[in-house]
């Protein structure tokens, strides 16, 4: 259960930084993160951002912010 959390913990503050930007490349957000999370874990926090609807990312491994906007 505590990396579960963790996991999630992981994956907010990644939302909220593409949420923050509108949009970045993906190798620049990771390499923000390198020295925290490896690649695989980078992917697959992305991917599930991605698979929820709450971010877009394009041919050129744009991320882009398409959830819903918070006050």
């Amino acid at each position: 259960m505590k990396n579960a959390a963790a996991a999630l913990q992981v994956i907010h503050a990644l939302a909220e930084a593409i949420r923050g930007l509108g949009s970045v490349p993906a190798g620049h957000l990771y390499a923000q993160v390198m020295n925290r999370l490896s690649e695989e874990s980078f992917e697959n926090c992305i991917k599930t951002l991605v698979g929820a609807g709450l971010v877009r990312r394009d041919d050129s491994h744009l991320l882009t912010w398409v959830g819903p906007e918070v006050k």
